[in-house]
């Protein structure tokens, strides 16, 4: 852990609320502290799984796990695009905070991620995948190496098929489909280590669907063809999807071979919201802090400690961390403010309202990060005993601390208070306010803002200051003494 992470500002988690749809009651005897295996998509939508109601696509392993598990209906990526919410699962704190404001941004190691507290725990961790916030070159403090995993397999970006990828910083090319590849990886390491004596933390963050979508299901007459008969533009995005679908069956599999799969907490979910508007689950899709933009399909599976329940209080990718850091009893001695909740309450039933969540796009614009042709270049450049090609993303801007004028507030932020949602627009010096009841309005067509002016004012005002707060993180506040 850095010198830096030493003197964070510590912040102590506040009390879950939230509301059930299905009351089973929590199993009476707690378990030992279980593995954990957290599981994330690349625009997987809300709407584009069998469990959802999609008409066509193929998911029965989802489908499965749904019915076994905990499923939350109302469950928000963090962000409407990739690295935003990765930076804010792995600290539970808004993106921004993080020095993550748009994809291909660093996550600042001064940063506690969630590898970094259970494995000061004693859990063995590992991660394989999409990274996407940070290098994965070897001793660089931004690789997932330098946030505390102890084993990676692991690309910058999304890849596809016969991907570059980088293995404990040491770069090769491998054969096959991307997703397949990440779920070898995650199978090998839980095989390694489940018998042992530390429980074991494991992230898998599939390559898809995200384009060019050129890997197919396995075992399918026909996959290259597969969805083309269904009226969709995207059929290689639905055959994306049950391809890591199989994964997934494959994981569950695993577990269940192993003897750990009871108290296994295994988590699916999606980094943002999906490419097809149709089922996004709301309006718009990725890249926009409207719902379709945000709502993902999210299952936790934890025989030994839930029954099956479906969960209509609102949860988002940044309740992970400080959920997962009470499950295993970390200590995290200089933690943070938090933006996400312990979810423990939630699942138990105990509560029916949770803290508004919050929102922000827009303000900063992405960084391109082209996997494949980035670590190509490292490894041949690494076996002609070359200099490094890349040795401005060992780091990139993490050690500044931005600080923001009259403009800090631009793009478009949102305050959850459910059921209302507030949206605040700038664009430049312009800002407008729009206002919906997510119950009687999912779709967020009906504007109540001129209708609601005493809640808008409210809300109006814990937005704009939790944005401020934001600000200050993002300026470092959070680690000074």
């Amino acid at each position: 852990m850095t010198a830096r992470k030493q003197i964070l500002s510590f912040a102590i988690v506040a009390a879950l609320c939230s509301q059930l749809v299905c009351c089973w009651s929590l199993k009476a005897e707690s378990p030992a502290r279980p593995h954990i295996v957290l599981v994330m998509a690349d625009d997987h939508g809300y709407g584009d799984t069998g469990f959802t109601g999609h008409p066509f696509v193929q998911t029965p392993h989802l489908d499965a796990m749904s019915k076994a598990g905990v499923v939350f209906n109302r469950f928000y990526a963090s962000a409407p695009v990739c690295s935003p919410t990765r930076a804010s699962v792995m600290t539970g704190r808004h993106p921004f905070r993080t020095n993550v404001p748009n994809h291909g941004h660093y996550m600042r190691p001064d940063e506690t991620t969630i590898a970094e507290a259970l494995g000061d725990a004693g859990y063995v961790t590992g991660h394989f995948g999409k990274w996407h916030i940070g290098s994965v070159q070897p001793d660089s403090p931004t690789s997932p190496g330098g946030a505390g995993f102890d084993e990676w397999l692991s690309g910058l970006n999304f890849f596809d098929n016969n991907p570059y990828l980088s293995r404990n910083g040491n770069y090769e090319h491998l054969q096959g489909p991307g997703s397949v590849i990440s779920m070898d990886a995650t199978i090998e390491f839980l095989t390694k280590h489940h018998g042992g004596d530390r429980p074991m933390f494991s992230v898998t963050w599939f390559p898809s669907p995200h384009d060019p979508q050129q890997e197919l299901p396995q075992g399918i007459p026909a996959a290259a063809t597969l969805y083309n008969d269904q009226p969709t533009k995207k059929p290689g995005y639905f055959r994306e999807i049950t391809l890591l679908d199989q994964q997934v069956g494959r994981l569950r599999k695993t577990l269940r071979d192993l003897g750990i799969a009871d108290n296994t907490l295994l988590f699916y979910c999606s980094d943002n919201g999906g490419l097809i508007v149709e089922s996004s689950g709301g309006r718009n899709k990725k890249g926009s802090i409207y719902e379709g933009g945000l709502r993902v399909p999210a299952i936790l599976e934890w025989p030994a400690r839930y029954r099956p329940q479906s969960i209509e209080t609102p949860a988002f990718a940044a309740d992970l961390y400080p959920t997962l850091v009470a499950i295993a009893g970390a200590n995290v001695a200089h933690q943070p403010k938090l933006d996400g909740i312990d979810l423990a309450d939630v699942l138990a039933g105990k509560q029916t309202v949770r803290p508004p969540m919050g929102f922000w796009h827009g303000h900063t614009q992405g960084q391109s990060t082209h996997s494949d042709r980035i670590i190509r270049a490292l490894l041949e450049a690494k076996q002609a005993g070359r200099p490094n090609p890349h040795p401005e993303r060992i780091l990139k801007n993490v050690e500044e601390f931005p600080t923001f004028g009259e403009d800090g507030m631009r793009g478009h932020a949102a305050w959850n208070a459910w059921p209302w949602k507030l949206h605040r627009i700038q664009n430049g010096k312009q800002v407008t306010y729009e206002l919906y009841n997510l119950v009687e309005d999912p779709m967020e067509q009906t504007d109540l803002s001129e209708s609601q002016t005493t809640r808008v004012a409210e809300m109006k005002a814990d937005l704009e200051a939790w944005q401020r707060s934001v600000l200050d993180s993002w300026s470092g506040k959070d680690y000074m003494k």
